[in-house]
């Protein structure tokens, strides 16, 4: 009877080990891991963590949701792109098209549909999502959580160069002016963030181009957010987007809490990518 249920029992930890499989993509500047579940042609998500740095998506922490994503019949690609081995140690000057590169990369898998993939972002994370996708026409879904609509500065003591570059080129970006200092001092972020904001001549040629995007983009924001004016960043994506008369299915939803409130709500997430990016190859209008 005991070796029956020891039998049982690894009979069943070997099934378990195939039930996801797991490859690591190796592209400059960019460390990336891919899941995969067992169906063909699975449509492919990526997974983009923000200013902690680190590759988020393969922690314990994201394990539960990354392993939903699997087994509702999606691949999944979690990519860090600065604060791992053999990527840049700080965000700073990020090459947006080394990231799109690893991700073009795992869609070479066989059982990837490399006609769908979508992109989801947390904070910075959520800023290069919305630009890959401004950038590039192969992403066709975005999902942007407490994201910013403009550029900012990199992450070094001076403040003075771009969080990303394009093709060896830095993007415009919102430069921290004498009215954000005292609030850096304070740590006061999202203080700081509005007074960068008052410089909207540098706001505007900072925009991030979502109107770009070929496919549908779901926007959630913090109305709480205590390191950025997530909000009424958002409410300035949905006004660009009418003005372009953007032909893809587009929402935004504030959530009440801080910034990390948005995480807790995956739920809107799998319900807009089964609405919206997986079941409709047309994508629909707004």
């Amino acid at each position: 009877m005991n070796i029956l249920k020891l039998l049982f029992v690894v009979l069943f930890t070997i099934s378990s080990i195939f039930i996801y499989a797991q490859d690591t993509i190796r592209t400059k500047n960019v460390e990336a891991i891919l899941y995969l579940g067992k169906n063909k042609k699975q449509p492919l998500i990526v997974g983009l963590g923000g200013s902690e740095g680190g590759n988020a998506w393969t922690s314990d922490y994201w394990k539960k949701t990354r392993e939903q994503f699997i087994e509702k019949g999606y691949a999944f690609l979690a990519i860090g792109y600065f604060g791992c081995k053999n990527t840049p140690a700080i965000l700073n000057k990020i090459a947006i098209d080394d990231v799109h590169n690893a991700l073009l990369e795992a869609s070479k898998n066989k059982k990837i549909n490399k006609k769908k993939i979508a992109i989801v972002g947390g904070s910075r994370g959520a800023d290069l999502a919305l630009l890959i996708g401004s950038y590039y026409k192969d992403i066709k879904c975005v999902v942007g959580l407490v994201s910013s609509h403009a550029v900012f500065p990199g992450h070094t003591r001076e403040f003075n160069s771009s969080c990303w570059t394009f093709q060896g080129k830095e993007l415009p970006f919102i430069p921290v002016n004498d009215e954000a200092v005292p609030f850096l001092i304070k740590r006061n972020l999202r203080g700081s963030f509005e007074a960068m904001l008052k410089d909207t001549i540098a706001e505007d040629k900072a925009l991030i181009k979502i109107e770009n995007i070929q496919g549908p983009i779901l926007l959630i924001s913090a109305t709480k957010d205590e390191i950025c004016p997530s909000t009424p960043m958002a409410e300035k994506m949905i006004t660009r987007l009418k003005s372009f008369n953007f032909k893809y299915n587009f929402n935004h939803i504030p959530i009440d809490g801080s910034h990390s409130e948005s995480i807790k709500h995956f739920d809107l997430v799998f319900d807009f990518l089964e609405t919206n990016f997986r079941k409709n190859d047309n994508l629909g209008l707004n």
